[in-house]
């Protein structure tokens, strides 16, 4: 069960409950999120649709997403409605929640590895990457991708980064797309060498400063192939094009010939 990081839900907020007991007035649920506290779902905010038993709606130990409608901070009760979270909200949040769940789950092997306790990884880990990313695994897949500098951007501290991503690597296959140019880089000066790995390094200090994944190799001289990779074409193709432009100002300032080409599929 993944640790809470307050007491109770806020109204509004949805949430993931387990359906423990369900009655002719009701049903009670226990949020996943809040360390298995109990809400309270009315018969009447369990379907907007004419129902002859709750059970027609609900079962024990289903899991649903549900929207917070009180909250008693005194009595810390809770009371959830069923009827009021639509397709779209309730698709989402679950998907939210499988992916979270997971990310927890390697970030605690993680701190069993490290000697760190359940609290220490969430205070440590979980929680700085939600406050700057809110999706943890988006965080962790884009760590794999980009380098462990995406976690410690999050503020995570730097003896969990490159451990967290060994192991996220071992739970997770990352999609990667792909972008590739051909480049031409040719000087005639008696500099000619030197110049050409200055533009050169133009783009990859470019793409490194900016954690991002790329190879950058020769396909034989003059021409130069060059591999961006990023979580989508669009991110990639952003980063290679900028990366480009930092080549083609330095090529300019050392009156080298440049040109770079999109390699299309």
């Amino acid at each position: 069960m993944v640790l809470s990081r307050k007491q109770l839900p806020d109204v509004g907020e949805l949430v993931i409950g387990t359906v423990k007991e369900i009655h002719d007035f009701g049903a009670y649920l226990e949020l996943d999120e809040y360390g298995g506290l109990k809400a309270f779902l009315p018969w009447s905010e369990v379907s907007s649709k004419w129902f002859r038993d709750i059970r027609e709606v609900v079962r024990e130990g289903q899991k649903v997403v549900v929207k917070t409608i009180r909250v008693d901070r005194v009595k810390k009760t809770v009371d959830v409605s069923l009827k009021r979270v639509s397709d779209v909200e309730r698709q989402r949040k679950m998907l939210w929640w499988k992916r979270f769940s997971k990310a927890c789950k390697i970030v605690e092997i993680v701190a069993e590895k490290l000697g760190k306790s359940i609290e220490d990884a969430y205070r440590e880990v979980v929680w700085p990457l939600m406050d700057k990313y809110y999706d943890v695994m988006y965080a962790l897949e884009e760590a794999v991708v980009s380098g462990s500098q995406v976690l410690r951007d999050a503020g995570v501290p730097e003896y969990w980064a490159d451990v967290l991503v060994e192991e996220v690597q071992k739970h997770v296959k990352v999609k990667e797309a792909l972008v590739r140019y051909n480049l031409t880089v040719q000087s005639y000066s008696p500099r000619g060498i030197e110049d050409v790995k200055a533009c050169l390094n133009a783009i990859a200090e470019y793409l490194s400063s900016n954690n991002v994944k790329f190879e950058l190799y020769t396909a034989g001289s003059p021409r130069y192939i060059l591999d961006v990779y990023a979580r989508d074409y669009k991110l990639a193709e952003v980063y290679a094009t900028r990366a480009i432009s930092k080549g083609e100002e330095k090529a300019k300032e050392l009156s080298v010939v440049f040109k770079a080409e999109r390699e299309r599929k």
